[in-house]
């Protein structure tokens, strides 16, 4: 029998037996199972900023996956830190994790310099970071995380790898809207039909807060990893690498100094 027509019949059988409950799901793994170009399911691309979350679940990747790389982005953000923190914390965590070593693959920095074109963040201009006519904080960049994920997922097609992992947070975060787990979700369904293939974007941060996540990188790694936060990862919307507190550099002031703060505290406590 032709293949296509057995794919089909797979399919029609799994909705007749199961009922349209699980259409999405069922449509993806048998209609479309036949157009996916094979991918590593031992590989994994995690979208890597040098900042305190891209770095826990970097962790959390190298943990549950064969072969890790890294992607950053250069988007015209206004300093220059985090991407300057990016390979200080690759190096260390080779040098301080022999394990993790092995698994560490090639890291990539791609541009997205559109994001500055659009401008009006004030991640990408001189802009006050407060609360704007929108309802959200003016270091919302609009798109960003779509086009990172985009970008990764197009890069990861040509490295053979089909899992995403991502920092993104809807727990303790400043309420953007392509942070929360629909959006990201919904965009893995798009990009899997665009692609040809699946596509999964893992967030193990999605649902925890930032005690949460600095436990998560206790737990990952001992007080190696988290003192590796704490002296090279940046976090800071100003890119403050002058004042040191007992959670890291940063400005003390901005929304992202205030929660990485607030949960290296509680985690402290706890």
């Amino acid at each position: 029998m032709n293949p296509s027509v057995v794919l089909v019949s797979k399919f029609a059988s799994r909705l007749i037996s199961g009922g349209f409950a699980n259409f999405e799901t069922t449509t993806l793994d048998f209609f479309c199972a036949g157009r996916y170009h094979p991918a590593m399911t031992t590989s994994a691309l995690v979208l890597f900023s040098g900042g305190q979350d891209s770095t826990v679940c970097l962790a959390w990747a190298l943990q549950r996956f064969d072969r890790v790389e890294t992607v950053g982005f250069s988007y015209g953000q206004r300093h220059a830190a985090e991407l300057a923190a990016r390979p200080l914390v690759l190096k260390k965590l080779r040098a301080s994790f022999p394990d993790w070593k092995q698994k560490l693959g090639e890291d990539h920095l791609l541009p997205l310099d559109v994001l500055k074109s659009i401008g009006g963040s004030a991640l990408t201009d001189d802009v006050a970071i407060e609360i704007g006519d929108s309802g959200l904080p003016t270091t919302f960049v609009p798109g960003r995380n779509l086009m990172f994920l985009t970008a990764a997922a197009a890069l990861g097609y040509r490295r053979g790898i089909s899992d995403l992992v991502g920092g993104m947070c809807e727990t303790d975060f400043s309420g953007y809207p392509d942070c929360r787990d629909e959006t990201v979700q919904a965009t893995a369904k798009a990009l899997s039909l665009g692609l040809a293939r699946p596509v999964r974007v893992h967030t193990p941060l999605m649902w925890i807060d930032k005690a949460a996540t600095w436990r998560m990188a206790a737990e990952l790694g001992g007080t190696g990893l988290v003192d590796l936060i704490v002296e090279e990862t940046v976090t800071c919307y100003e890119g403050d690498r002058t004042h040191r507190h007992a959670w890291g550099y940063g400005c003390g002031q901005c929304p992202a100094c205030t929660l990485r703060a607030a949960g290296h505290s509680r985690y402290l406590a706890a």
